[in-house]
């Protein structure tokens, strides 16, 4: 029987209940494996099985089981895995049972296209303000967010209770953004900037490099490139073997 919804929230309210430090690789798997199991909720399947998580991720049956073990799920032999209940735990364990106030320091077209992107609200996140310190962006209306002087940072952090601070400077706006950013009590930082950024211990930076991910998509093409080429000489008439 699928569990009720009070039934889920007593479960995760329970002072018994014992909590496991999750590894990094583990956490970044998550939000992934979140998003298939959605969709299956959105296609009303109702259970699913390690084997058929791993296909969906890319990722190996064992590798799934011991990701969702940290969170208690162990799933039932013949059956897999409550997809509804696994949402549930998932969202709770990534944060996501409430609402996260954030600021974005540039208002450059990085900060502009993250000011107005919807998902952000539809996955709980709130966008409190927008952060400058060029005249002629200060009170223009991005996202539906004002931006303001980068002076108004500590005002905004402290009224908002905001928490999470998302870098989209120039590399050489980037540093000083994130001292500001931790100086104004924000204790957790996304950093777009294409530089490393350094803060106090204690403060949490995940960084953003799109040109550091095109490279790793470049590395797998020309794998691909590299393996055609081999077939097309063990062929020796130019032509690739489909059954090699």
């Amino acid at each position: 029987m699928k569990p009720r919804t009070s039934d889920l929230s007593c479960r995760a309210m329970s002072p018994h209940r014992s909590r496991r430090r999750i590894p990094d690789a583990t956490v970044a798997r998550l939000p992934i494996y979140l998003q298939l199991l959605i969709e299956q909720l959105e296609n009303e399947v109702a259970n699913i099985s390690s084997d058929e998580l791993a296909t969906l991720a890319a990722v190996n049956a064992a590798k799934v089981r011991k990701d969702l073990s940290y969170m208690g799920s162990y799933g039932t032999r013949g059956v897999g895995y409550d997809v509804e209940y696994l949402v549930y735990q998932i969202r709770r364990e990534l944060g996501l049972d409430h609402e996260w106030s954030i600021v974005i320091v540039g208002a450059g077209h990085l900060g502009q296209a993250l000011s107005g992107y919807g998902g952000f609200s539809e996955r709980g996140y709130s966008i409190e303000g927008v952060f400058d310190i060029d005249d002629k962006k200060i009170d223009v209306t991005v996202g539906g967010v004002r931006v303001r002087h980068l002076d108004e940072l500590p005002q905004v952090v402290a009224q908002r209770s905001v928490s999470i601070g998302v870098i989209a400077t120039p590399a050489s706006a980037a540093q000083d953004a994130a001292d500001r950013l931790v100086k104004s009590g924000v204790t957790s930082i996304l950093n777009f900037a294409p530089v490393v950024v350094n803060v106090p211990f204690g403060i949490s930076v995940r960084r953003v490099d799109l040109s550091v991910e095109l490279q790793i998509i470049s590395y797998h093409e020309q794998r691909r490139l590299t393996a055609a080429a081999q077939l097309r000489a063990v062929n020796g008439d130019g032509s690739i073997n489909a059954t090699a």
